[in-house]
């Protein structure tokens, strides 16, 4: 049976700046961002608690009250399963700050992840397992996320083997593997800011990576060779995972989606 993973979310303000969804939704935090009737951190959450394959859940988060303001919670936090972290001012000490004393390995993904489900936390978690990563990175494939919703994604990396998307779902076997954390030191966002990948994976692996120069897996393997660890990707079959929650029109794709997974759900 393989060991139980700690769950960290990120749902820290960017820059500390109030995100525009939230400034319209009138909340404090992005992660607090109604979805379906429900803020964006309870989906997340209660995908993470309803995995079998995942033990304590730590949330990342500059106002630790603010998980004591949220009902569906509360049972959590009382069993103690869910604990709050003070967020520090970038992605990168925020993730040492909450691994701190927590149990590996280590289950990393964002508060805007509304559409993660406990199906894509264990392919996740079998797909490291089966490549003997120390660390790994989700992704799912261009038709995947397609096929999911035709609004779902809009950037994709692009390599020889196909078209891949970001699933804001990481993995990290032990704390040795937290030095590829500080990929993300910069904010993580390489298709949006390629140059934040030079100091971390080289000029030429840029290349490679931002033109698609090889497949996905020479890609990583370059990475690993550089870091001295295998950093795997885990290809997931549910394209929806892809889908976060930035702006209104991905506010807009999620929310139909999970409304579809409700009627799914009531219909069965």
């Amino acid at each position: 049976m393989p060991a139980m993973a700690t769950a960290l979310v990120l749902a820290g303000k960017r820059d500390g700046a109030t995100d525009p969804l939230a400034l319209e939704a009138g909340v404090t935090h992005k992660c607090l961002v109604p979805v379906v009737g429900q803020p964006m951190l309870v989906h997340v959450i209660e995908a993470l608690a309803a995995s079998p394959r995942i033990g304590e859940i730590r949330v990342a988060i500059e106002d630790v009250v603010v998980l004591d303001t949220l009902p569906q919670l509360r049972g959590l936090r009382n069993t103690g399963r869910l604990v709050a972290i003070p967020a520090r001012p970038n992605l990168v000490d925020s993730v040492l700050a909450a691994a701190d004393g927590a149990r590996f390995p280590l289950l990393i993904t964002t508060a805007d992840n509304v559409l993660l489900t406990p199906d894509a936390l264990a392919e996740m978690l079998d797909g490291c397992a089966a490549q003997g990563a120390n660390a790994g990175v989700a992704f799912t494939r261009r038709a995947s996320v397609l096929a999911a919703h035709p609004q779902g994604q809009r950037k994709f990396y692009r390599f020889a083997d196909d078209e891949f998307s970001n699933c804001n779902t990481y993995w990290l076997k032990d704390a040795k593997a937290l030095a590829a954390a500080e990929t993300f030191r910069s904010g993580g966002q390489f298709v949006k800011h390629p140059m934040r990948i030079i100091g971390a994976f080289g000029l030429i692996n840029l290349i490679r990576f931002r033109f698609g120069i090889g497949t996905l897996g020479q890609a990583f393997a370059r990475f690993s060779r550089r870091f001295r660890m295998v950093i795997a990707p885990v290809i997931l079959s549910d394209g929806a995972i892809a889908i976060d929650v930035d702006n209104a029109r991905s506010h807009g794709v999620a929310s139909e989606l999970l409304e579809q997974r409700m009627a799914r759900v009531e219909a069965a």
